[in-house]
This record gives structure tokens, C-alpha cells and sequence, in this order.
């Protein structure tokens, strides 16, 4: 499973980790992903979406038919 965000499109960003010595080693920062699934009324049938923590929220707030809109706006297929 890919680290991004059907919703928000957030996607993993990069850094480094820095030792006591100060040497460099290169590290991910992934957002937190996860697989929910949805009930869509308007076409009778369940989907199933990766989202980020944020945009669970961001969903419970604007609402199902609005969030998948919005997918689909970014050229997403659901």
C-alpha cells in the first residue's frame, strides 16, 4: 500500500536523522494511512478509501458524498 492520501494527497516527506555525532542518515516521515470503508448512498455500494487521519475527520465533517466528490475532482478513480 502506497503512504498518500486519496483525499488530501498527502504523501510521505523526507529528512534526515541526525546521530549524537551529528552524522546524517536519510528517513522517511509518513503520514498516518489507513483503509477505511464507506457506505456511498447515492450509488448504492460500499467504497473503500486511503486516507490519512486528517482527512477521516475532514470526512466526518463535510460528509461521504462530498469527500468522494472531491476524490474524483482530483481525477481519482473510485
Amino acid at each position: 500500500m502506497s503512504a498518500h492520501c486519496q483525499l488530501t494527497g498527502a504523501q510521505p516527506g523526507f529528512g534526515n536523522n541526525i546521530s549524537h555525532s551529528h552524522r546524517r542518515t536519510s528517513r522517511r516521515f509518513d503520514p498516518n494511512i489507513q483503509r477505511k470503508r464507506y457506505w456511498l448512498p447515492s450509488e448504492g455500494r460500499h467504497v473503500r478509501l486511503t486516507l490519512s487521519a486528517k482527512a477521516i475527520k475532514t470526512i466526518d465533517s463535510i460528509g461521504v458524498e462530498a469527500a468522494v466528490a472531491r476524490i474524483r475532482a482530483r481525477g481519482v478513480k473510485v
